[in-house]
């Protein structure tokens, strides 16, 4: 029964979250989502109660991934290393997730209404967390002396792009769908436009400059 659950939980959110990046809270009907879900209209109210709580759970599906990305922030780590890691897990939510983040993008777009103090505090505090490294990394030497907070609103633009602009993105490159290939290019630019763009010195692997969470 458990498995059941769950897989039409997962069928409901998938639904959902394409759904809501298509046409955003006010405008989504549950029982389109139910539809294409291919579940009857009750059941969205079985396991979620409301069309709110749906909405809420989705943004919840994102929340998660976004603060694991910056776990490369929260150990010990030079520069290089840390800023490659964090980049390639944005790039893999981009991928694997494109309509939940379209659904971020646009809460937070709107002024985050749904989202609630909790969340909010979460991932404020974790992006300060990761200023506060990048701007360590640029006292001890590290790194050119860039605006860190620049830095990452540029490196949060460049990965979220590949989901939230994937219209353009296909109708640029021809393609209905980036393959493997086409993620590691984008992965690797912005890495090399990252770590050269902040004069970045790859060769540095003493521990003495390494750089904690602390």
């Amino acid at each position: 029964m458990s498995s059941i659950r769950e897989r039409n939980k997962e069928l409901i959110l998938r639904a959902a979250s394409e759904e809501f990046a298509d046409k955003g809270f006010a405008a989504t009907k549950t029982s389109d989502i139910a539809a294409k879900a291919g579940l009857p209209k009750p059941n969205v109210y079985y396991y979620f109660k409301s069309k709110e709580n749906l909405y809420r759970e989705v943004l919840e599906s994102i929340i998660d991934p976004l603060l694991a990305a910056s776990a490369p922030f929260n150990q010990p780590g030079l520069p290089a290393d840390v800023l490659k890691a964090y980049i390639r897990s944005k790039i893999r939510i981009s991928r694997e997730l494109p309509y939940a983040s379209k659904v971020f993008a646009s809460e937070i777009m709107h002024g985050a209404p749904h989202l609630s103090a909790e969340q909010t505090e979460h991932l404020n505090a974790q992006a300060k967390h990761n200023i506060s490294c990048i701007q360590r990394w640029i006292d001890r030497g590290l790194m050119a002396q860039v605006d860190p907070h620049h830095l990452m609103f540029s490196i949060w633009a460049a990965t979220q792009t590949y989901a939230d602009f994937d219209w353009q993105i296909s109708t640029v490159t021809g393609k209905a769908n980036l393959d493997e290939a086409d993620y590691e290019a984008a992965t690797q630019t912005i890495i090399r436009l990252v770590v050269k763009g902040c004069e970045i010195d790859e060769s540095v692997v003493s521990p003495s400059e390494q750089v904690g969470s602390a």
